[in-house]
């Protein structure tokens, strides 16, 4: 598949796996946190543990920057708290996840949910890919001024008889 993006961003994905208070699973899984650039590590390298919480590096992945996102990267960034979401996929195997993607286009992330058996979270931009978008926005935003629609004149009259025999 050719893509359009303007930019790439490499960036690693840490996951949390933590002991489940649930009848139903043993252990839940979930994205914590995303950097810019890719390790050394392999991906599924145990990062660390506290209690009953343990962190994985589940791999990496590329956030692509299209030009006509900016007013979405733009939304992100000026909302407070600018977030990146994740998508991964449960595998049938070791590891329980493949990691699919990771977007700063809040509509893609909320897209990415249409899967329903992803795992899709959203977690905290860090400052330095926010700077990345910021600049990409900078550089590629055009603002594009809102047309209200004009109905069409010719389905007008139409419409318009209809509603006088509806009287």
């Amino acid at each position: 598949m050719i893509s359009t993006a303007l930019a790439r961003i490499s960036v690693g994905v840490v996951v949390e796996r933590r002991k489940a208070k649930s009848a139903w699973a043993d252990v839940l899984w979930r994205p914590v946190s995303v950097f810019a650039g890719t390790p050394a590590a392999t991906p599924w390298t145990l990062l660390g543990a506290e209690g009953e919480v343990t962190l994985f590096y589940a791999g990496e992945a590329v956030i692509e920057l299209h030009r006509t996102e900016t007013t979405n990267y733009r939304n992100n960034l000026v909302s407070g708290t600018p977030c990146l979401w994740v998508n991964m996929r449960p595998t049938t195997s070791e590891p329980p996840y493949e990691l699919l993607a990771v977007t700063a286009d809040p509509a893609e992330g909320e897209a990415f949910t249409d899967a329903g058996s992803n795992l899709v979270e959203a977690v905290p931009m860090p400052p330095e890919i926010a700077d990345i978008v910021q600049r990409f926005v900078a550089a590629h935003h055009v603002e594009r001024p809102f047309v209200k629609r004009q109905r069409d004149q010719q389905a007008a009259p139409l419409r318009d008889a209809a509603e006088k025999g509806k009287r």
